[in-house]
């Protein structure tokens, strides 16, 4: 779910390619019939009170109608996501999208016990690991960049931020732009992601 870089230039670059993409409006209405199914697994709002599972509230739409078209399409895998998204139109992606992303995510908690190694990570990356600051492309409070298509990561599940970054290492999920995730999650210890994994679940 997170999306770094090696340089501040290749946010930018990002950014340029997707700013002038156009996106069909969702109804948060609709949305909301339409997240019935999902409720089970990621909550009646989109708070998940599973660690493996993300919350979505609060997350940009475009990021969210990116993941559920790559599940759809087979770029991301997953069973059961693949199965629940098979059967979405392009409207019900963006009305899905919409209610999400209009609801208020709730507030994590981080161990405090890997706060000052995860914030190291988060705001100032490994130089000898060659990792840049994680914040570069999810802002300092987690926010992320809707124009980039960059996550919210703040208040969001640290067992589902741990998995995620384990995927980007080992190759099981290969949906990031330009690879930004797999260079940076390949460098990164089991600790390593431990620690900026819980540290994100408290920002706000």
């Amino acid at each position: 779910m997170f999306h770094y870089v090696k340089t501040g230039l290749s946010c930018v670059l990002g950014i340029l390619l997707v700013s002038g993409m156009a996106q069909a409006a969702g109804d948060v209405s609709a949305g909301k019939t339409k997240t019935a199914a999902c409720a089970g697994c990621h909550g009646p709002d989109g708070n998940s009170v599973m660690g493996m599972w993300p919350k979505l509230a609060g997350q940009h739409a475009d990021y969210i109608s990116k993941q559920l078209s790559d599940f759809k399409s087979g770029a991301r895998k997953d069973p059961t996501m693949t199965a629940m998204s098979a059967g979405l139109k392009a409207q019900d992606i963006e009305d899905i999208a919409a209610y999400y992303s209009s609801q208020p995510i709730s507030a994590g908690v981080a161990d405090v016990g890997l706060v000052a190694a995860g914030e190291k990570l988060y705001r100032a990356g490994n130089k000898e690991k060659g990792v840049a600051a994680c914040m570069a492309c999810h802002g300092p409070a987690g926010t992320g960049n809707a124009a980039a298509k960059f996550p919210s990561v703040g208040g969001q599940q640290a067992d589902y931020v741990a998995k995620a970054l384990k995927d980007f290492r080992s190759g099981a999920r290969t949906n990031d732009n330009a690879k930004m995730m797999q260079d940076v999650a390949v460098k990164l210890s089991d600790d390593d992601i431990k620690a900026v994994a819980s540290y994100v679940s408290g920002l706000r």
